[in-house]
């Protein structure tokens, strides 16, 4: 899912995201309960209508502000008070009062309020985010007015606790949701808890619903994680990275600002189709990229069509039974020299993918 934090993806029309596939993007509660403000939103006919997007939508519940706007924050049982960037006054968000405003905001899957707390966080305030996050989804269930119309999702927390994860899970479940993200990653943990957290999550959440790793945008992790059994995800990645002149492609990244793109008559990447790949060469973008505003917003046109292509094609593997295949030739496209990282292969021996053909063999040195 593309995030488009104030109701836009930046660099792209809701026309350009249906030509590259698109199907769901991602909308911030906090930012447009401040400003336009929901109730405008709602008045106006709800957010696809308003910035005219006909396919499904996801909202946050708000909650990932409390980390990333710690110091603006002030969390207890009630809720979370937030001092406005706009004007400075205090907001109170409650869980009630973020599944009102996303009520109004109307998008096919809302976020249950969760208290979030940074992974590399340790100590009691894990567990107290934990037991509170599942106090909250109560409160959450209970304030949700178009059950039928929206799928209220719930969050599991526990920091890189096994136990703790557990216990969230098991009671998320047990109100038996319509789907369920795992929140509280994708803040500095090492990779190897970064995907022990996902695998554990994804073994004890229902098969037949969606599984939602939130946060999550670089094309490894998220083949990674879908090998672990992970559905979504959502990141700002993509396109903020095209804001620095960075794209992707299937090496790994193309830094567009180097002077070696200068009079590079080469597209972005050869095997693309995209309108960026088959119209521009990268010594074009290069003399754009951070200077001018069509910069970004073609190397964020190539980036989002990058990962559509990435989900699709990940998604059509998993459906013919070739999944293992197709990540063996992600793996060799991005390490060409064996260099898979071990946390990679660590992850796959647990997913129970071969990966040994894209390894070098480690040396004796490494145990």
């Amino acid at each position: 899912m593309p995030v488009g934090t104030q109701g836009t993806i930046k660099g792209l029309t809701t026309q350009q995201l249906e030509e590259i596939g698109c199907q769901i993007i991602l909308g911030n509660t906090y930012h447009l309960a401040l400003r336009p403000t929901s109730e405008l939103i709602d008045e106006l006919g709800g957010l696809h209508k308003f910035m005219n997007w006909p396919r499904a939508m996801l909202t946050d519940s708000g909650g990932f502000q409390m980390v990333s706007l710690l110091h603006l924050a002030d969390i207890t049982e009630k809720g979370v008070t937030f001092q406005s960037p706009v004007d400075g006054k205090p907001m109170l968000l409650t869980p009630e009062e973020s599944i009102q405003i996303q009520n109004r905001i109307g998008a096919d899957i809302i976020m249950a309020l969760d208290d979030v707390v940074k992974t590399t966080i340790t100590g009691p305030r894990i567990e107290e985010a934990m037991y509170r996050t599942l106090r909250w989804i109560d409160r959450c269930i209970a304030a949700h007015k178009k059950p039928h119309e929206q799928n209220l999702f719930g969050i599991v927390q526990g920091g890189l606790d096994p136990v703790l994860r557990d216990i969230c899970v098991r009671g998320l479940v047990d109100r038996n949701l319509p789907g369920y993200a795992i929140g509280g990653l994708a803040g500095g943990e090492d990779k190897d808890s970064f995907w022990r957290v996902v695998a554990q999550c994804t073994a004890s959440l229902p098969e037949d619903k969606p599984r939602y790793v939130m946060g999550v945008g670089y094309p490894l992790d998220i083949v990674v994680c879908s090998a672990l059994g992970a559905d979504m995800y959502d990141c700002v990645y993509p396109t903020r990275t095209a804001r620095f002149g960075t794209a992707l492609i299937p090496e790994g990244v193309l830094k567009l600002k180097h002077q070696a793109m200068a009079d590079d008559t080469r597209p972005i990447d050869p095997t693309c189709d995209c309108m960026v790949c088959r119209n521009y060469t990268r010594a074009y973008i290069h003399c754009l990229v951070t200077k001018d505003a069509m910069g970004s917003q073609l190397l964020s046109f190539h980036n989002l069509y990058f990962m559509m292509k990435l989900s699709r094609d990940l998604h059509a593997s998993i459906v013919r039974g070739q999944f293992p295949e197709f990540v063996r030739k992600f793996l060799l496209r991005m390490f060409p020299q064996g260099d898979v990282p071990q946390w990679v292969c660590n992850a796959m021996e647990v997913a129970g993918i071969d990966i040994s053909s894209c390894c070098a063999p480690l040396s004796s040195s490494i145990d």
